[in-house]
């Protein structure tokens, strides 16, 4: 009798080991790339904010005034639109500036707008530095390289993406397709793009602050107009990042978001921890 317990409790033992050692925690973020990415939230909202409100005053994008408004901006058409058409705003005070008051500082905070424009603009070039420390220091710069089955991986990731939602309505099984690095590629592709476009962020900024005194500047973007019309879109990429972003982050589950709280996670396999150690 005593023999078969111990043979059953050995067996158990034995069996269960396997699955223990697909359970690892891995330190997964340094503490600057941590700290560098929560600090982005707020310097990215202030940087829209702000630079939205800078625009009203010399909008890119303008056409011939309108007979009847005299407006001549497109963002002023698009709100005028929006008070048309939604219900409870169409006895709004002052349509064309329905897109400032609501996704900006404001309309006629030019001054204001510029003083907060260019204190997180620095901020932002401070917290880029940072980052950039935690990831050589961490070594997870070698995670955000591009690799030769990026293209194939993303377009299996992206599959998987647009299903998952769908998959989660209908309660069928979606697997996620595997991966044996710390990002998978579409991942790997946005956050590599985001330091990217914060450098393109910066050049245009000064581009269009010393337009004289760094003319050579302005010339590689095109001009003044030109690179105002580059950090326009540059703005826009933030943006759209976000929501891809955030999907991502969900989609992948509640590890993805804690490892870059507290910087570690539990859902690695063996092969993955090779790969980061590499």
């Amino acid at each position: 009798m005593s023999h078969s317990t111990s043979a059953c409790n050995q067996q158990n033992s034995t069996s269960t080991l396997p699955r223990q050692q697909h359970v690892l925690v891995v330190k997964r973020h340094h503490l600057l790339v941590r700290w560098s990415y929560w600090l982005n939230v707020p310097i990215l909202l202030g940087l829209i904010l702000s630079g939205i409100s800078i625009y009203w005053a010399s909008p890119i994008y303008q056409h011939k005034p309108d007979p009847n408004t005299g407006n001549s901006d497109v963002a002023a058409d698009i709100g005028i639109r929006i008070c048309a058409h939604v219900p409870g705003l169409h006895h709004y005070s002052n349509p064309p500036d329905w897109i400032y008051n609501h996704v900006s500082l404001g309309p006629g905070m030019l001054a204001s707008a510029l003083r907060l424009h260019w204190l997180c603009a620095y901020f932002f070039i401070l917290n880029g530095m940072v980052y950039v420390a935690g990831l050589v220091l961490g070594g997870g710069w070698r995670s955000l390289l591009p690799r030769r089955t990026d293209v194939f991986d993303a377009l299996k990731m992206f599959r998987y993406y647009i299903g998952f939602l769908f998959a989660k309505l209908i309660r069928r099984k979606w697997l996620h397709p595997g991966f044996n690095t710390k990002y998978n590629a579409l991942q790997r592709a946005a956050y590599f793009s985001v330091p990217v476009a914060g450098c393109l962020s910066v050049a245009t900024g000064w581009a269009i602050h010393k337009p004289m005194q760094l003319h050579w500047l302005a010339a590689i973007f095109g001009g003044y107009n030109a690179a105002r019309v580059w950090h326009f879109w540059l703005l826009w990429i933030y943006i759209l990042f976000l929501v891809p972003h955030l999907i991502l982050v969900f989609a992948d589950g509640w590890d993805t978001l804690r490892s870059m709280i507290v910087g570690w996670s539990t859902r690695v396999e063996p092969t993955e921890v090779i790969a980061h150690e590499r």
